[in-house]
């Protein structure tokens, strides 16, 4: 049976992408000088404005606004014909402290009050759920058209800041339709994508430069054949564009930042939080365990959920999906998640290192799949192999 999956991706110049950016910088800037910085940090743009807001906590000093500009002139908006330029956009910040109600609970969780267990210190930072995925499909464990999706967006920025085509501008989006064929990826059915230009590019130039430099530099050929569609900058025209063009706010893509739609999410983004939000440090966490399930061949695919209650160190719930592909049941794994892996919000900060300043390089090009990051280890493989007898 045929099957068709669309996943998308946006550049380092999309408003909200933008936003994310410079939150996850200041995150990385207050984690740099205070481990046990406590941020949840957001920004919004809009036109030549900037606004940053949250609550922030920490021993560091930092200097909000210049790493903001920094951001935003890395990005490739420095110049005021773009709407949006680093130097002279107007930026207002507006933080306070951490909600001492909030505080209570993460630093001295229900079951820390009862125990001496160090991973009982930290209790979950809000009530919510959570989800961790992983596939066989690529060699990463994600899915083919997040993954083919990130990479069209990153190489979109690379030809543009490397001069390859030197009239594209910073905002941007791909996409990508996937055929399946009995679960196995057969063929890739279209790519998308739209990328801001210079006023003065001729059309056909754009669409031949984007196929020639971009698309084909990347995806495999041999998953491309006569019907394959592509549709570059369809409407015909993409200059007006980035916070000139769309206000931007932190958290906005958050389909993006994960799977691309391959999984459930609980709602919660990433980005400008500190590990002790459960959102971020237990979507991480979760990637962890399910890639190390599937690596370790307990199922071609995985899909783990939890749930915490707020100042509670231990989730409330587990509940496992691996789509009719496990080679034990379900009970099982859930057992094996439970022996092998702590799911307490200061073990995974202390496992993963999450209280370092790790976050500005998952702030664009989705959160997972790239090697080097933490949560991306495959360190247990062994032990839940050997606990599951396969």
């Amino acid at each position: 049976m045929r099957k068709f999956f669309t996943s998308e991706s946006v550049t380092e110049g999309h408003p909200d992408k933008v936003c994310d950016q410079i939150v996850d910088n200041i995150l990385d800037a207050y984690l740099a000088l205070d481990p046990e910085s406590r941020v949840a940090c957001e920004a919004a743009v809009k036109d030549n404005y900037l606004l940053i807001m949250g609550e922030i906590t920490s021993k560091g000093d930092v200097d909000i606004e210049k790493i903001a500009r920094d951001v935003i002139c890395k990005i490739g908006y420095r110049s005021s014909h773009l709407g949006f330029c680093a130097n002279d956009c107007e930026i207002k910040i507006l933080i306070s402290k951490q909600s001492a109600d909030i505080a209570m609970g993460v630093d001295d969780s229900i079951e820390h009050r009862e125990t001496e267990d160090k991973y009982d210190q930290i209790g979950a930072g809000d009530q919510g759920m959570m989800f961790g995925y992983a596939s066989d499909e690529t060699k990463n464990y994600m899915p083919y058209a997040i993954e083919l999706a990130h990479k069209l967006s990153k190489k979109l920025a690379d030809v543009r800041k490397d001069g390859t085509i030197p009239y594209l501008r910073p905002d941007g989006k791909t996409q990508v339709t996937v055929e399946y064929k009995e679960g196995e990826v057969k063929r890739i059915d279209a790519i998308v994508v739209s990328t801001q230009h210079d006023e003065d590019v001729d059309l056909a130039t754009l669409r031949n430069d984007i196929i020639n430099e971009v698309v084909l530099k990347i995806v495999d050929k041999s998953l491309l054949d006569k019907n394959t569609k592509y549709y570059i900058n369809p409407t015909g025209r993409f200059v007006i564009g980035g916070p000139a063009g769309d206000s931007g706010l932190t958290g906005r893509k958050i389909i993006v930042d994960t799977y691309g739609g391959y999984a459930a999410h609980g709602g919660g983004s990433f980005s400008g939080k500190d590990p002790t939000k459960v959102d971020r440090s237990a979507a991480y966490y979760l990637r962890y365990v399910a890639k190390n399930l599937v690596a370790a061949g307990v199922s071609k695919k995985i899909e783990i959920q939890t749930s915490y209650a707020i100042g509670k160190a231990y989730p409330v719930s587990i509940n496992i999906d691996t789509f009719g592909t496990g080679v034990v049941s379900d009970e099982k794994i859930v057992e094996a998640i439970t022996s092998i892996f702590d799911l307490r919000p200061k073990a995974m900060i202390d496992k993963l290192g999450l209280s370092k300043p790790i976050y500005g390089k998952t702030s664009c090009y989705g959160h997972f799949g790239k090697p080097g990051l933490p949560w991306e280890e495959c360190d247990k493989v062994i032990e839940i192999k050997k606990f599951l007898s396969i």
